[in-house]
């Protein structure tokens, strides 16, 4: 099908909130056909953490209660439910939780899983390789000074839009490193400023999201002790990401909440590149296999995911080649082009995408604030649009048809993936909440 003929791809261009249900979508064990991933993979990254947890609780104290495991909590949110059924007529049926990432530790946003993956994934190479390690040793010894006067011979750098970079730069400057963090135009100002009394070097560009990535990965490629987290192509941040799944699927157990044919599973996630959504959704079909159905959410300004997967050019198409800006109040989703990898890992996995206007997003903030008194910052509110769309629109009810959930959907559960929110400080909360923006 060429990309003119995608009624959704049409949607995109007029700047309209759409539904593009995936065609490519298959069943769990067709989609892992030639997978290079596995579970193998999300249980070796699980160990990891596991092992790197006592010099996180040194690092952070924070941690200390959840024995330096950074994870967050699974809350219902009934009253946000009733509201988008009465305010915008979604027709919702079965529960709604709130995946609070936007609570995690360290870096306030779901970013806090991949980014802190990768950085501690480089730096146990790094202590195993030189023997400031042994494979059986204690990790909690890399919290010393010795340990941090040999990280501080090296760097670590990241292009990032605000979240991503706040996560490998805090984790970074704590373990040592020089911390090198390049940001786009979209990323806001208390995000570098927050950095920098971490003692992260902040590079600004004019740009957007891809030209502070080209210029972070050639800058680091001059120097051969500089390590380049790659948000586009990383395996190891998708890793990190897909932990999330194992850790949820002990947080519904826990409240006795099934999932299995008669109870499925709706989770909808805020996309930028695409990394933390397609690992956790990845690790999620893992664990949950064909019960759980993944919809990424986007603006309408920058749907960089959607464009890529529709056409099935994945990082060879930019949001401008649709006639779109890439420009979005939502920071954390201002990409233009999405992570090929990815895209692709995806392709016969995930459910759908829904666009929202930035408009919605302020709206669905205050939302939450009035009816569960939970503040998230505006990006991540993007995951009630699949919320309040899912029952609504006539694309993703024929896909509920389609799959023979419709009548299963008094049963089901709905997880709206908070990406971020906790570090935002007091004021601009308060501009947030005074933002009104007009619809088109």
């Amino acid at each position: 099908m060429k990309k003119e003929e995608i009624p959704a791809l049409e949607d995109v261009r007029q700047e309209k909130e759409t539904v593009w249900i995936n065609p490519d979508k298959t069943d769990y064990k067709t989609s892992m056909e030639g997978a290079e991933l596995s579970m193998a993979d999300i249980e070796e990254a699980e160990r990891r953490l596991l092992r790197f947890a006592p010099f996180i609780m040194q690092r952070f104290p924070e941690t200390r209660e959840s024995g330096g495991l950074i994870e967050s909590e699974l809350t219902p949110i009934p009253a946000m439910k009733a509201h988008l059924n009465e305010a915008y007529n979604s027709r919702l049926e079965g529960a709604l939780f709130l995946k609070q990432d936007n609570r995690l530790a360290i870096a306030g946003s779901v970013k806090a899983r991949g980014g802190i993956y990768e950085v501690l994934k480089h730096t146990e190479d790094l202590a195993l390789g030189h023997g400031l390690l042994e494979p059986d040793g204690d990790y909690g010894d890399l919290a010393k000074e010795a340990a941090r006067d040999f990280f501080g011979k090296y760097t670590i750098q990241v292009g990032s839009t605000g979240n991503l970079g706040m996560s490998i730069g805090i984790m970074g400057a704590a373990i040592g490193y020089k911390a090198i963090v390049h940001m786009s135009a979209d990323a806001k100002q208390w995000k570098k400023d927050l950095l920098r009394r971490h003692g992260v070097t902040v590079m600004e560009y004019d740009s957007d999201y891809g030209k502070a990535v080209e210029n972070g990965r050639r800058l680091s490629q001059q120097d051969e002790n500089s390590y380049f987290v790659d948000d586009e192509n990383s395996r190891n941040l998708f890793l990190g990401y897909a932990v999330a799944a194992k850790r949820l699927a002990g947080q519904l157990k826990a409240q006795e909440i099934p999932v299995d044919e008669e109870h499925p599973l709706f989770v909808y996630i805020p996309c930028g590149v695409g990394g933390a959504p397609g690992g956790i959704s990845f690790g999620l079909k893992q664990v949950f296999k064909d019960d759980v159905h993944c919809f990424f959410t986007e603006p309408t300004q920058a749907p960089c995911m959607l464009a890529g997967m529709a056409t099935g050019l994945h990082n060879e198409i930019s949001v401008q080649d649709v006639g779109l800006s890439g420009l979005t109040h939502a920071d954390g989703l201002a990409v233009s082009r999405p992570s090929g990898f990815v895209g692709r890992v995806m392709q016969p996995m995930l459910s759908g995408e829904f666009t929202v206007q930035d408009a919605r997003l302020y709206d669905y903030m205050r939302d939450l604030l009035k009816t569960e008194e939970i503040f998230l910052e505006p990006s991540a509110c993007a995951a009630f649009q699949g919320a309040a769309e899912i029952m609504k629109r006539r694309e993703s009810v024929e896909y509920l048809e389609k799959n023979n959930l419709l009548e299963r959907m008094e049963q089901a559960t709905h997880i709206a993936w908070a990406t971020g929110g906790s570090l935002v400080p007091e004021n601009i909360r308060e501009e947030y909440k005074k933002t009104y923006l007009p619809y088109k």
